[in-house]
């Protein structure tokens, strides 16, 4: 199992208000799965997906990440957790804008301190996995926005990480664009990579093999 959590709480406060976001939530994910998470907006996806992406941590409950209990972790310990573990993808791609295809792909490779030339070498290898190795010199401008969202797909996986973590990754993509990085993520997937996607379309959930939905912080079925 790459992931469980259990009775998972979460609440803001503001001033003297409690604002409960996540209820009760319990849900855990075998490797090798892809799972989506769906549901509209204010639902507490995006809460749900920083607490399982070590961004954040839940008021109360218990969380396991690749067998490691997460809710005792410093800050320190979770910064190693999601350099190491998580591969992120957002949906505004979070690219440097006057890096190469490259360089963006060697930055988190730079944090964990893999020497020049290995970094190269797997950077080059994770731009060649999304189909981008004729544009690694490119900057993200002179890129189409599949082409950046495949450049931080690339970013994720350079690392290999135990879970890709998905939020909206097609939001930005015209439906062209959005079907290609959906075609990416199965492949992915079917090489061994969990997969967990947050989304509030449903035709963008209907690719995983599982979905979750969730409606005011609380998880409410689970179809696969």
């Amino acid at each position: 199992m790459i992931l469980e959590l259990k009775g998972i709480y979460k609440e803001y406060h503001t001033g003297k208000l409690v604002v409960p976001v996540l209820k009760d939530v319990n849900f855990s994910m075998d490797e090798g799965e892809y799972v989506a998470i769906m549901g509209p907006s204010g639902s507490g996806k995006s809460t749900l997906m920083n607490i399982i992406g070590c961004l954040d941590t839940a008021t109360q409950g218990t969380f396991y990440l690749d067998g490691q209990n997460i809710s005792n972790c410093s800050e320190n310990e979770m910064s190693d957790i999601r350099l190491h573990k998580i591969g992120f993808v957002f949906q505004s791609f979070h690219l440097l804008p006057r890096q190469s295809a490259l360089s963006n792909v060697e930055m988190p490779l730079n944090y964990a301190r893999v020497p020049k030339k290995e970094r190269r070498e797997r950077a080059l290898r994770a731009l060649d996995r999304v189909g981008l190795s004729d544009r690694v010199n490119f900057q993200p401008n002179q890129l189409s926005g599949g082409q950046m969202q495949r450049v931080a797909i690339a970013r994720a996986i350079v690392n290999n990480p135990k879970l890709l973590l998905a939020d909206e990754p097609t939001g930005a993509l015209d439906s062209k664009s959005g079907a290609q990085v959906m075609e990416l993520f199965q492949k992915l997937n079917d090489e061994g990579v969990s997969v967990l996607m947050i989304t509030h379309d449903a035709d963008i959930a209907a690719h995983a093999g599982r979905t979750v939905m969730i409606r005011d912080g609380e998880l409410l079925q689970d179809t696969r």
